[in-house]
C-alpha cells in the first residue's frame, strides 16, 4: 500500500458524522413537507466520508454553490509558487495571536464547507458545523451542525467515536488525538523529525502494509496537514506551513478562487491524491490560512466534492459552550 492510498483510508468520525448530518437533515425536511400540501419530497442519501484537512463540515447553498467556490475571478493570477505561499503563510501565522489550553479544556471550531452526495453527482447540502474537540485528547470530540438555511435547524449535541475499520458499526474504545497541538517544535527541521517519530492515526484497514505506509518519505507531510483540524500555535503553525513549503508536487491553481463562506483566496494543490485532488486556501492578501477544498476526476473532468472554511477557533471549558 502506497502513501497515496492512505489518502482514502477509512475515517470513521467522519463517516459517521456524515451519516448522523444527514440522517438529521432528512428528518426536518420530512417534518416541513409534512406540513406542507403533497407534492414531490427532498430526499437526501447517504454520502461519501467528509474529506480533506477541515473534513468535519460541509456547507453550501444546493446548485450554484459548485460554480461559486470552483470560478476563477476577475483578478489576475498569483505569480508566486506554492512554496512561496507557504512561506507568507508562515508569516501571516507568526502574527496571530497565541491560544493556551489546559488538557481537560477543548478546543471549539465552527466552519462552513461543501459536500455532495456522491463524489461526482447530486445536490449540494449546505451546513454549518460545530465541534468541541478535547485539548488533551482526555475526552471524546463532541459535535452539533445545521442547515444553514435554517438558524434554528441545530441538531443536539452528540458524541462522536472512532469506528472499527473492520467493522464500521462497531465504535472503538478510543479517545481522538489531542486536538491542542501546544508541544510541536518551531523549527522546521526540528518539526520534521517530530513529526516522523510522532506520525497521525490513520487508522489502516485490515490487511494494509502498516511499514511501508509509515515509513513513506511524505508520510510527514501527512501527519502535518491532518494537524490542521485542531488548533496549532503560531510559532508551530508558521514552521509546520514553512515544513509543507518543502513538500514535493504542491502547486498553485492559477486565478482567484473564492471558499464556502464567500472569501477570496489562493488556492495550492497538494499531491498524492488517487482520484481526485485536495486544495489548501489562503486568503489572497493577508495569507492567512482559509481551508481546504477537495474535487473528483472522472473520465478527465473535475467536479467539487467538498469545500470547508473555517470561521473561528477558540478555546473553551466544556462542549457545547461558545466564545
Amino acid at each position: 500500500m502506497t502513501m497515496n492510498e492512505t489518502e482514502r483510508s477509512p475515517q470513521g468520525f467522519e463517516e459517521q458524522l456524515l451519516r448522523d448530518l444527514t440522517t438529521h437533515v432528512a428528518r426536518r425536511a420530512e417534518m416541513a413537507s409534512a406540513a406542507r400540501p403533497a407534492g414531490r419530497r427532498t430526499r437526501f442519501v447517504h454520502g461519501w466520508r467528509l474529506a480533506g484537512a477541515f473534513g468535519l463540515a460541509v456547507a453550501l447553498t444546493a446548485g450554484g454553490l459548485a460554480v461559486q467556490t470552483m470560478r476563477l475571478g476577475n483578478r489576475p493570477p498569483p505569480t508566486a509558487s506554492a512554496s512561496e505561499i507557504f512561506h507568507l503563510a508562515a508569516d501571516a501565522a507568526r502574527q496571530q495571536p497565541e491560544l493556551t489550553a489546559r488538557p481537560d479544556q477543548y478546543v471549539f471550531t465552527e466552519s462552513l464547507a461543501t459536500i455532495r452526495e456522491m463524489p461526482d453527482s447530486g445536490p449540494y447540502q449546505t451546513v454549518r458545523n460545530q465541534l468541541w474537540q478535547s485539548a488533551g485528547g482526555v475526552a471524546y470530540t463532541q459535535g452539533r451542525y445545521r442547515p444553514e438555511a435554517d438558524p434554528n435547524g441545530w441538531s443536539e449535541l452528540r458524541v462522536f467515536r472512532i469506528d472499527d475499520p473492520v467493522d464500521p458499526e462497531k465504535e472503538l474504545d478510543a479517545f481522538q488525538p489531542p486536538a491542542y497541538h501546544g508541544d510541536l517544535p518551531t523549527d522546521p527541521d526540528e518539526l520534521l523529525r517530530y513529526l516522523r517519530e510522532h506520525p497521525v492515526d490513520l487508522h489502516l484497514p485490515e490487511g494494509a502494509d502498516e511499514e511501508a505506509v509509515y515509513g513513506d518519505e511524505s508520510m510527514a507531510y501527512t501527519t502535518a496537514r491532518s494537524m490542521l483540524r485542531g488548533y496549532v500555535p503560531p510559532r508551530a503553525l508558521a514552521a509546520l506551513f514553512e515544513l509543507l513549503a518543502r513538500e514535493p508536487g504542491a502547486v498553485v491553481i492559477s486565478g482567484d478562487v473564492v471558499d464556502a463562506a464567500g472569501r477570496h483566496g489562493v488556492a495550492i494543490r497538494m499531491p498524492g491524491v488517487i482520484g481526485g485532488n485536495e486544495d489548501f486556501l489562503f486568503d489572497r492578501d493577508t495569507h492567512v490560512f482559509l481551508g481546504t477544498r477537495g474535487s473528483v476526476v472522472r473520465n478527465g473532468k473535475e467536479s467539487l466534492y467538498d469545500a470547508v472554511a473555517l470561521l473561528r477557533i477558540a478555546i473553551v471549558d466544556r462542549p457545547g459552550q461558545l466564545p
